[in-house]
């Protein structure tokens, strides 16, 4: 069992499921209704310090500061609203490690994106994050702190949050700490408006099945058949496509819920009529729809990546939707501030290296 990092010895009270946050403070806080307090100051209010919760005693809060800790991530950085009212954040963990958030308002919602490692093992060439190599797994509180630091910032209620896992790193490789994080999460959101991505990592998403309560998943299928998938998903070669189809038609969903099928369309390499047909055949006999993403270039990805025009993408939207697979396209939210994974730490890490002067 990993166990969370930290470099200070009093224990992250959001490192913890809520049901051991209660066994860790009943030692120390009397009577039992003071522990939901704190409870509701944790998981409702998202707070930071124990100097926030008024309606405790100042003797209480000190004995707790002393015990216990509630940090978060720092934010480091963060971008000017782009046109659509994004931003992205880069967080400085304790460590020195960099991540990103993204925030996306969208009407009367607000969709959040969190990392849930300080970098990604599993390489896929169409995405920034796998430059910076394996990293490190989040903590739950370094996950959830995402979240908080974002919407006290940003002025969003619990209510009109959506809460996406398609930041930095593979949710299926942190799963202990991720299914700990949905647990504090799930507090004051509901899964139902969380969705974790993976890039196929059939292990976790057997793990994932076995909750009892599951958010929504997504996969990055991102090719139509094995030999493309292989090329820009090395993943593949240790989890097969088709071996990976076949377990997502085993998860088990509730009635009106699908596992959407991420599809980062390449211009003249993935984004064909044919290409659309040969997907729909893919995925037939589950219940899927399909996130069609156009490409979102970056100096550190391969120059033959492209996204492709349009028209190019309306002409695969509709042959998806001729072939009876529902489909949305992902028109290009905060492409200025450089919103896909692993961009604005990129951006950052180089300006770092450029020579001063």
């Amino acid at each position: 069992m990993e166990r969370p990092h930290t470099t200070t010895r009093r224990v992250n009270l959001y490192d913890l499921a809520p049901g051991d946050v209660a066994s860790a403070l009943a030692p120390f806080v009397a009577p039992s209704f003071r522990i939901r307090q704190v409870q509701e100051w944790i998981y409702a209010r998202g707070v930071d310090s124990f100097e926030s919760m008024s309606n405790l005693s100042r003797e209480a809060r000190a004995d707790l500061a002393a015990r216990f800790s509630l940090a978060f991530p720092v934010a480091r950085e963060r971008t000017e609203p782009a046109h659509d009212g994004s931003v992205k954040y880069l967080f400085t963990l304790e460590d020195g490690a960099l991540i990103e958030a993204v925030y996306m308002p969208m009407g009367s919602r607000t969709t959040l994106c969190l990392s849930s490692q300080a970098g990604c093992a599993v390489g896929c060439t169409f995405c920034v994050t796998g430059f910076f190599g394996a990293g490190r797994n989040l903590t739950p509180a370094e996950i959830v702190g995402q979240i908080h630091r974002v919407r006290h910032e940003q002025g969003v209620a619990n209510e009109a949050l959506n809460v996406v896992f398609m930041g930095m790193g593979e949710p299926m490789l942190n799963f202990e700490h991720v299914a700990t994080s949905l647990e504090i999460m799930e507090q004051s959101i509901s899964l139902k408006r969380v969705t974790v991505s993976t890039a196929g990592i059939i292990p976790g998403i057997e793990e994932l099945a076995k909750l009892e309560r599951r958010p929504n998943l997504a996969v990055s299928i991102n090719a139509p058949d094995r030999e493309r998938r292989e090329e820009i998903m090395p993943i593949t070669k240790k989890y097969p496509l088709e071996e990976l189809i076949a377990s997502l038609r085993r998860f088990p969903l509730e009635t009106g819920r699908d596992i959407t099928a991420e599809y980062v369309l390449l211009a003249g390499w993935n984004d064909s009529v044919a290409d659309a047909a040969t997907l729909a055949k893919l995925l037939r006999g589950g219940r899927f729809k399909v996130n069609a993403i156009p490409f979102n270039p970056d100096p550190a990805l391969p120059s033959w990546m492209k996204r492709p025009t349009d028209a190019a993408i309306d002409r695969f939207a509709s042959a998806l939707m001729r072939h009876g697979v529902p489909v949305t396209v992902r028109r290009s939210k905060g492409n200025e501030i450089a919103a896909a994974c692993g961009q604005l730490r990129g951006r950052t890490e180089r300006r770092r290296a450029a020579p001063k002067g």
